[in-house]
């Protein structure tokens, strides 16, 4: 997947409210990341519905899901959030040239 794929992904991926949430709060918990219920408890997700966005989250490739035990501890990939941000910045104040309608 090239990078103007992948960054689309991703942004699609974080444009619901929920997975937003979820997403900033697996930010905030660092590399260790958390368990499901953890972030169940912190954000008040039905595990069904929290499933779901971590599913969408992690097929986004923006979170990696590591079984330990009999629990599944999510985390950031550090990595693909830092490849989404710079393909956003990448041009920032470039400037555009202005484009004219010469058939007119």
């Amino acid at each position: 997947m090239d990078i103007h794929q992948h960054s689309a992904t991703a942004l699609a991926a974080l444009g619901h409210d929920s997975r937003l949430s979820v997403f900033r709060l697996l930010v905030r918990a660092g590399p260790d990341g958390l368990a499901v219920g953890e972030i169940g408890a912190h954000l008040g997700l039905a595990p069904s519905t929290l499933a779901h966005h971590l599913g969408t989250l992690r097929d986004a490739g923006l979170v990696v899901q590591v079984r330990q035990g009999r629990q599944i501890f999510n985390r950031v990939d550090f990595d693909a959030m830092a490849r989404t941000l710079s393909f956003l910045s990448a041009e920032c104040c470039k400037g555009v040239s202005v484009v004219t309608d010469d058939a007119a």
